[in-house]
């Protein structure tokens, strides 16, 4: 699996095609042709503001893989693409739902990292996540009282909404004195905040 996955990686840096690549992962034996010995017309090309292509797509920091292609690719093009960062971060406390944590800032940022993992799919912490567009992440921003307050950006596929939804039910389920979970900011929770990242 990791050959197969710096085939792709080795293909995405200098632009090798998609059909060389199945050719070399595949059963079959690898048949090597020599086409030119001409480097006469060899020459510098100097299009570094051009789009690469990759696997037949332009690839960009706005151009994903899709769901249904390779998790390999997903990887590839995501492993381009820069993890959301975690401004306060915590060892993960992994707990079962209807667990009884104290309420405290320390066992927020650690259930919240756990989240992260846990329910890993709404977010961009994995390379294969960031390969189909999702490219967002979640902040512990502070503690009123009993009120959670996080921080939602970058870009997700469900709505804002409902990712705060799933990590509120997951907070609370572990550290019922948490009565409400809140973001910073209710523009946060709109479309038009899943666009800017």
């Amino acid at each position: 699996m990791q050959l197969k996955h710096n085939i792709y990686l080795v293909c995405l840096v200098f632009g090798i095609s998609e059909a060389w690549l199945q050719q070399i992962t595949s059963k079959r034996p690898f048949v090597v042709r020599r086409l030119s010995d001409d480097w006469s017309s060899f020459q510098v090309v100097d299009d570094d503001d051009e789009d690469e292509i990759v696997f037949g797509r332009k690839l960009d920091r706005t151009t994903y893989a899709t769901e249904n292609d390779d998790s390999d690719l997903k990887a590839t093009v995501g492993a381009s693409l820069s993890a959301p960062s975690i401004e306060r971060d915590a060892e993960p406390i992994f707990l079962p739902a209807g667990s009884e944590l104290e309420l405290s800032e320390e066992n927020v940022l650690g259930v919240l990292a756990a989240c992260r993992q846990e329910v890993g799919t709404l977010f961009g912490y994995t390379a294969e996540n960031r390969g189909v567009g999702i490219t967002g992440g979640v902040d512990l921003v502070d503690l009123d009282g009993p009120t959670i307050i996080l921080r939602l950006k970058g870009r997700f596929w469900h709505e804002r909404k409902t990712v705060l939804e799933r990590v509120a039910n997951y907070l609370q389920q572990r550290i019922p004195e948490i009565i409400d979970v809140i973001v910073e900011d209710p523009w946060q929770l709109t479309n038009e905040a899943n666009e800017v990242w």
